[in-house]
Protein backbone atom coordinates (compact mmCIF):
# COMPACT_ATOMS: atom_id res chain seq x y z
CA UNK A 1 0.00 0.00 0.00
CA UNK A 2 1.29 3.44 -0.92
CA UNK A 3 1.64 6.10 1.76
CA UNK A 4 0.85 9.78 1.24
CA UNK A 5 3.75 12.12 2.08
CA UNK A 6 4.22 15.91 1.86
CA UNK A 7 6.64 16.88 -0.91
CA UNK A 8 8.10 20.35 -1.44
CA UNK A 9 6.59 21.74 -4.65
CA UNK A 10 9.92 23.27 -5.71
CA UNK A 11 11.44 19.76 -5.78
CA UNK A 12 8.94 18.50 -8.37
CA UNK A 13 10.01 18.49 -12.01
CA UNK A 14 7.22 18.54 -14.60
CA UNK A 15 8.20 16.82 -17.88
CA UNK A 16 7.71 18.90 -21.03
CA UNK A 17 5.10 16.53 -22.44
CA UNK A 18 2.88 17.22 -19.39
CA UNK A 19 3.40 20.99 -19.45
CA UNK A 20 1.97 21.13 -22.97
CA UNK A 21 -1.37 19.80 -21.70
CA UNK A 22 -1.87 22.46 -19.02
CA UNK A 23 -5.37 23.98 -19.03
CA UNK A 24 -5.45 27.18 -16.96
CA UNK A 25 -9.26 27.08 -16.58
CA UNK A 26 -8.95 23.62 -15.02
CA UNK A 27 -6.20 24.89 -12.69
CA UNK A 28 -8.36 27.83 -11.57
CA UNK A 29 -11.36 25.56 -10.94
CA UNK A 30 -9.24 23.10 -8.94
CA UNK A 31 -7.68 25.94 -6.93
CA UNK A 32 -11.15 27.09 -5.90
CA UNK A 33 -12.10 23.53 -4.95
CA UNK A 34 -8.88 23.01 -2.97
CA UNK A 35 -9.53 26.25 -1.06
CA UNK A 36 -13.03 25.09 -0.18
CA UNK A 37 -12.49 21.35 0.37
CA UNK A 38 -8.75 20.68 0.54
CA UNK A 39 -6.77 18.42 -1.78
CA UNK A 40 -8.72 15.17 -2.04
CA UNK A 41 -6.47 13.10 -4.29
CA UNK A 42 -2.68 13.23 -3.91
CA UNK A 43 -0.45 13.66 -6.95
CA UNK A 44 1.93 10.87 -8.00
CA UNK A 45 5.66 11.47 -8.19
CA UNK A 46 8.71 9.28 -8.58
CA UNK A 47 12.09 9.93 -6.97
CA UNK A 48 14.98 11.01 -9.21
CA UNK A 49 18.30 11.91 -7.57
CA UNK A 50 17.61 15.12 -5.58
CA UNK A 51 14.14 15.83 -6.97
CA UNK A 52 10.84 14.19 -7.85
CA UNK A 53 9.35 13.76 -11.30
CA UNK A 54 5.63 14.27 -11.73
CA UNK A 55 3.84 11.12 -12.88
CA UNK A 56 0.21 12.19 -12.41
CA UNK A 57 -1.59 15.30 -11.17
CA UNK A 58 -0.35 18.28 -13.20
CA UNK A 59 -3.47 20.39 -12.64
CA UNK A 60 -3.57 19.64 -8.91
CA UNK A 61 0.12 20.56 -8.64
CA UNK A 62 -0.34 23.83 -10.51
CA UNK A 63 -3.46 24.69 -8.48
CA UNK A 64 -1.51 24.19 -5.25
CA UNK A 65 1.34 26.30 -6.65
CA UNK A 66 -1.14 29.06 -7.63
CA UNK A 67 -2.48 29.04 -4.06
CA UNK A 68 1.03 29.64 -2.74
CA UNK A 69 1.41 26.22 -1.15
CA UNK A 70 4.97 25.15 -0.37
CA UNK A 71 4.18 21.42 -0.14
CA UNK A 72 1.66 19.01 -1.61
CA UNK A 73 0.34 15.57 -0.65
CA UNK A 74 2.00 13.02 -2.91
CA UNK A 75 2.19 9.30 -3.45
CA UNK A 76 5.73 8.14 -4.15
CA UNK A 77 5.72 5.59 -6.98
CA UNK A 78 8.67 3.69 -8.35
CA UNK A 79 9.26 2.97 -12.01
CA UNK A 80 9.82 -0.66 -12.87
CA UNK A 81 12.63 -1.40 -15.25
CA UNK A 82 12.42 -4.28 -17.67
Amino acid sequence: MLKTVRVTIEQIYVPTKYRKSLDQKKVDKLADDILENGLKIPIHVRPDADRYILVEGLHRLEAARALGEATIDSLIVHAHRA
